[in-house]
């Protein structure tokens, strides 16, 4: 595996910190490790300093999430691991999943067991979450929220517009690999007793979790959530007719507008479809001229002596 870089979000987790820290280092004395102080209060740099890591900081809290981003942007590794800084991540599975890039996927995922998630509510949204998120993606996924990854730097910061500010980059990011056909691969893990209190809130955040699944799903495969709309709503019209025309011999306006609402949700999901395919397109697009502009001119790209530039 060639160099990677270690990247950490926290805040407020220098106690935490103060112990991973030298676990990572110990593992691996040579990579690059960097944490985002998400404006935190107590002593997050300090102890980055004095155990070697880069501290990249944020004046004010700007959410897990940009962490995240900063990190991928100033790591300077291939492949970025990124772990949670509370000590849930065993430091002994980075290397793990860095050498499962080395089989040919380009996102490898630390996929909590069952009896690793805190509570039994947590467990549940988690298992609710990934189902869906499989329907969405057309893949099955393990862990859908696992902060704990590794990945192939050039795929990622294709999608780094699409990761929101909070504590649903885990999620964001596993939909667009996926509906990008980009492999993904599944390792299973014990996460450890956290120290402090965790930031996530189970509502709150469980409700923007299914909203980027959505929306992620949308962007990238309309037809999977127009579809079963548009149908269920055709079954309900049709159904709906047949009773009152046997019943009282009509038509009625309820029939009329489940059977329009049908029609009405596939036509959407059809331009979705387009609009998703002209977004893709542009980003690909982009993404290719972005790489050729990095590439050296090679000798043979040049003009042959003494020819027109523009003949």
């Amino acid at each position: 595996m060639a160099g990677f870089s270690i990247v950490l979000p926290a805040r407020n987790e220098g106690a935490n910190l103060a112990r991973l820290l030298p676990e990572i280092r110990r593992l691996h004395p040579d990579r690059e490790i960097v944490v985002v102080d998400d404006g935190s209060s107590d002593d997050t740099a300090a102890v980055c300093a004095a155990h070697g890591a880069r501290c990249v900081r944020h004046p004010y809290s700007m959410g897990n999430g940009a962490a995240i981003k900063s990190g991928a942007r100033h790591a300077h590794g291939d492949v970025l691991v990124f772990m949670d800084a509370d000590g849930q991540h065993d430091p002994a599975m980075i290397q793990a999943l860095a050498d499962k890039l080395d089989e040919g996927y380009e996102m490898a995922v630390g996929a909590r067991t069952w009896d690793s998630h805190a509570s039994l509510p947590r467990r549940a949204a988690n298992y609710i979450y990934n189902h869906l998120a499989s329907y969405m993606a057309g893949h099955r996924i393990a862990d859908l929220t696992s902060g704990f990854r590794a990945v192939r730097r050039r795929h990622f910061m294709r999608f780094l517009y699409l990761l929101p500010n909070g504590f649903s980059y885990p999620t964001t990011s596993t939909m667009a690999f996926f509906r990008a056909g980009l492999p993904v691969a599944y390792l299973p893990i014990a996460a450890r007793q956290r120290g402090g209190r965790s930031h996530i809130r189970l509502l709150e955040d469980g409700i923007r979790f299914f909203v980027i699944i959505v929306k992620i799903g949308t962007l990238f495969s309309p037809m999977r959530l127009f579809l079963p709309v548009s149908l269920a709503l055709f079954v309900l019209g049709a159904g709906y007719y047949g009773y009152t025309f046997a019943t009282a011999h009509r038509f009625t306006n309820m029939s009329a507008l489940l059977l329009t609402s049908a029609l009405s949700t596939f036509l959407i999901g059809i331009l979705a479809e387009l609009v998703s395919a002209l977004h893709y397109k542009e980003a690909e697009t982009e993404r290719r001229q972005v790489e050729r502009a990095r590439q050296p001119r090679r000798d043979d790209d040049l003009p042959p002596p003494g020819s027109a530039a523009g003949s």
